[in-house]
């Protein structure tokens, strides 16, 4: 991003974009999230016409929630903590398979000012984009350390996913 902050028109023009994607392919879309808790599908549903192509949004914010909505083993968020990639993708898998969804964004992270641990400073979130098809499943994971206060780490992790699920 060249900015330090992303508009909210830059929100919508993205979340419009990925729209007209997911309709001219067909697919229908989940979100799973956790710090954003549902800013992606906000900016997404903001959109008009987006019942076409958006299934569901989940925000499973706890641990706790993250276990019951999408299936996320107590072990795997005990051996590797809430903001990890482990989790992250599992949250993805997590949606489409509750949902019946296509595609999935998940993204969990530390937006802060606390909540920071060793190796995950403030601004450290995990994203995953995942499809769905007859042939199998194509996910993608990555981590990105945003700086900034809480909104802007927050805004900034909602303008990555949109703009991976449309490189995705």
């Amino acid at each position: 991003m060249g900015s330090t902050t992303t508009s909210d028109g830059a929100l919508t023009r993205l979340a419009m974009r990925v729209g007209r994607e997911l309709l001219a392919r067909n697919q229908r879309l989940v979100t799973a999230e956790s710090c954003t808790g549902g800013w992606i599908a906000k900016a997404l549903t903001d959109v008009a016409g987006s019942s076409e192509w958006f299934e569901a949004g989940m925000v499973a914010y706890s641990n706790k929630a993250k276990q019951h909505q999408l299936g996320i083993a107590r072990a795997m968020l005990a051996s590797n903590g809430a903001v990890s990639e482990a989790v992250v993708r599992s949250m993805a898998k997590g949606a489409l398979r509750k949902s019946g969804a296509d595609v999935a964004v998940a993204v969990s992270g530390i937006a802060g000012p606390g909540g920071a641990t060793p190796g995950k400073p403030v601004g450290t979130v995990w994203f995953c984009w995942a499809t769905c098809s007859a042939n199998g499943m194509n996910i993608r994971s990555e981590i990105r350390r945003f700086r900034g206060n809480r909104e802007m780490v927050r805004r900034k992790t909602v303008h990555r996913a949109l703009q991976g699920l449309r490189l995705h």
